[in-house]
């Protein structure tokens, strides 16, 4: 894991090393019936929950290649789509308390104007905790394009 604090420390998304290894530890993938499959040879979908809510990363594979990524944390989301090849940030709804966002379906993502690299910085140190496994290894490669 890449042990660079002072940039923690200057970024908005303030985050001690323990609570980082903590959040990577914490992911588990959810069970793949659970998932709605598209049924084209060489797909596959798969999702990983965190232990706080609203933590959650979504994988799309094709033939064992990533076509989409996405990290979803506190209202905040990195996202990467094979047709536009860059990471994104933006932000959720899951933080507001209106009546359609209890429903994990109703999630809407606004991209931001300016992309906020102190996010996308807090995601690869989280993801690098996982770094030996070879999901996580092929979404750490969506950071280094």
């Amino acid at each position: 894991m890449t042990n660079d604090i002072s940039i923690m420390q200057k970024t908005n998304h303030k985050l001690d090393p323990q609570e980082i290894a903590s959040l990577g530890a914490s992911l588990r993938a959810i069970e793949q019936k659970l998932l709605k499959q598209r049924r084209k040879e060489g797909y596959k979908k798969i999702w990983f929950q965190g232990e706080e809510p609203y933590f959650d990363v979504f994988f799309e594979f094709e033939y064992e290649k990533i076509v989409w990524f996405q990290f979803t944390l506190r209202g905040k989301t990195v996202s990467w789509d094979i047709k536009r090849p860059e990471l994104q940030t933006g932000n959720t709804n899951e933080l507001c308390t209106d009546d359609v966002s209890f429903y994990a379906a109703s999630k809407t993502i606004e991209t931001d104007n300016q992309t906020d690299w102190e996010f996308i910085y807090l995601v690869k140190l989280i993801l690098e905790i996982r770094a030996e496994e070879e999901i996580f290894s092929k979404a750490l490669a969506l950071f280094n394009k």
